[in-house]
């Protein structure tokens, strides 16, 4: 099938979960209580991704609180009691952050029940998420290697791990998120894509990773509108992810000041083009997301686009992401009948 529709990621999170509207949202439940609303809340997800004609769908991060730190939480050697301020993307933003004062070591499974409540509760294609691990040393204090390509390298180990056991769960694609690889060109060529294939290594499933320019927070959208007429962030990176072993890439396109011609450098990939806007409450038309597909043709051939999201939408609100994904589906059925 031409341009199969996926989503970044996540989704936002339904009321009686968390609150709404935000990142970093507090739990509203503890305990059993919560675990059981986690699942309720991913099986929604799923559900809400069928019933809009998402071919590839994902748990919704549901589970999670923060992209990164959904994982971390599973991690032993970091402490998450006494947290501290860093700026995180060049300082592009500060938040507070756990510190890792000790060996990284998994604490078990990580995502095992979202994934496999997911898997047993649709027939899809499965993608899952997780972060990177150039973003998450960005994400996180460092008070134990005193070396950050060395932490970033025990992250891959760790996040290795999990998905090698994600695939194993019945997962169809891993996606690792770096928004770090647009801030940080130079270290993704010195050792930013050899640290994210270290996290791949050994998948038989698709490999992805997602390079977008952020979710549509403040921080993010007054960030973007200092980098000018042309966002080419993409032009030092695309060429270093070319020749790894990571199969797709996924990218922000629509209201997107990226040159689409520097898909071209994507040879021989799989483009996942962001179609829809997450920094926007408008709603995509049908024709909108075919015309964005349209123009990612010019660069990438059609049998190896994936139509999706600039970037997760995990604080928009509910109705709004709803509507997108309706917009997403039937956007990608339009494009199939017009350049089928």
């Amino acid at each position: 099938m031409l341009f199969p529709t996926t989503i970044a990621g996540s989704l936002p999170k339904p009321a009686w979960l968390a609150e709404p509207n935000m990142l970093w949202a507090p739990w509203k439940q503890d305990g059993a209580a919560l675990a059981a609303a986690k699942r309720d809340a991913t099986l929604l997800a799923v559900k809400l991704q069928e019933d809009a004609g998402i071919d590839i769908v994902t748990e919704g991060e549901q589970a999670r609180q923060h992209f990164v730190h959904g994982f971390l939480e599973r991690v032993e050697g970091i402490d998450f009691s006494n947290k501290v301020e860093m700026g995180i993307r060049k300082d592009r933003y500060k938040a507070m952050v756990p510190q890792v004062v000790a060996p990284l070591r998994l604490r078990g499974r990580v995502h095992a029940d979202e994934a496999r409540q997911a898997r047993a509760h649709t027939k899809a294609k499965l993608k899952f998420t997780v972060p990177g691990p150039m973003t998450i040393i960005d994400t996180i204090a460092d008070r134990h290697y005193g070396d950050r390509v060395k932490m970033a390298f025990a992250f891959a180990d760790l996040l290795n791990e999990e998905v090698r056991a994600l695939e194993a769960d019945g997962v169809d694609m891993i996606q690792f998120d770096e928004p770090a690889f647009n801030v940080y060109m130079d270290e993704v060529r010195d050792w930013g894509i050899e640290a994210l294939q270290r996290a791949a290594k050994g998948l038989t499933c698709a490999t992805a990773v997602h390079i977008c320019y952020g979710y549509g927070i403040k921080a993010n959208t007054d960030w973007k509108e200092t980098l000018g007429r042309e966002w080419r962030q993409y032009e030092a990176t695309f060429p270093v992810i070319a020749r790894s072993t990571i199969q797709q890439v996924a990218i922000e396109c629509r209201n997107s000041h990226v040159p689409m011609e520097l898909m071209a450098l994507l040879e021989g990939k799989v483009v996942q083009a962001g179609v829809i806007d997450v920094a926007s409450d408008v709603i995509e038309t049908s024709e909108d997301v075919a015309a964005v597909i349209g123009e990612a043709m010019k660069h990438v051939p059609k049998k190896n686009i994936i139509a999706t999201t600039n970037c997760g939408m995990a604080p928009m609100r509910r109705e709004i992401a709803e509507a997108k994904l309706v917009a997403l589906g039937a956007g990608a059925r339009l494009a199939r009948k017009r350049f089928g």
